[in-house]
């Protein structure tokens, strides 16, 4: 099973890997927020808490299936290698040319859609003469805690100058909470992309409502 990308799919996008969950199942964790409502996965296994190979691979199986078993599409993040074994349903890359380029070509008549992560202007204007990709993630919108290398806060006036300018759907990500997302949807953002606003949430279908809600269109 595929799930066919379309921009409705970023409106609650979850991000997780076995690091932001110290001490809990990945699945377990996986199969509360699918329950919930979330709208899209991305398997974002990075950090100390790393897994093996072998291990990553079993996991994101297991993952992937939860996912199709909800029609809910499943992500690997920056593991073009991994993206294919799994037979994932996309993949999100950052900036990095050659990967980039590795990616696409690895895709290339297969049914699987790429995300690209672009935080200025000139990426998304780089972007844009990229054929394949199927959406842009842009942040960090607020400070953000998740990602020690970020890049500076944009804020949500720098969101709408990018969705203003990319050919694609941008999924807005770093700092996002419930409060937030009104004055996220009103720059035309596709919907969020989050980690901690549903990890560490005590109401999580109640909180991916109030993402899907404010991503409706």
């Amino acid at each position: 099973m595929s799930v066919t990308f379309e921009p409705g799919l970023l409106r609650a996008y979850f991000v997780a890997g076995s690091q932001d969950v110290p001490g809990q199942d990945l699945r377990e964790v996986l199969a509360t927020m699918l329950k919930a409502g979330i709208t899209a996965f991305q398997f974002r296994d990075k950090g100390a808490s790393t897994l093996m190979p072998e291990q990553r691979t079993a996991l994101g199986s297991d993952l992937r299936d939860q996912c199709h078993e909800a029609s809910v599409p499943f992500i690997v993040d920056d593991d073009v290698e991994l993206a294919l074994l799994l037979h994932a349903d996309g993949i999100h890359v950052g900036q990095s040319d050659e990967q980039i380029t590795k990616v696409l070509r690895a895709v290339d008549g297969r049914d699987m859609f790429v995300g690209l992560s672009c935080n200025t202007p000139a990426e998304v204007a780089k972007a844009n003469q990229i054929k394949g990709i199927a959406y842009i993630g842009s942040g960090p919108i607020y400070p953000t805690t998740s990602k020690a290398d970020a890049d500076p806060v944009m804020g949500v006036a720098g969101l709408q100058r990018l969705v203003e300018q990319a050919n694609v759907p941008i999924v807005a990500i770093g700092g996002v909470t419930v409060d937030s997302l009104p004055a996220i949807a009103t720059t035309g953002a596709a919907g969020v992309a989050v980690i901690t606003l549903l990890t560490r949430s005590t109401d999580p279908q109640a909180d991916t409502r109030a993402m899907r809600t404010a991503f409706a269109r």
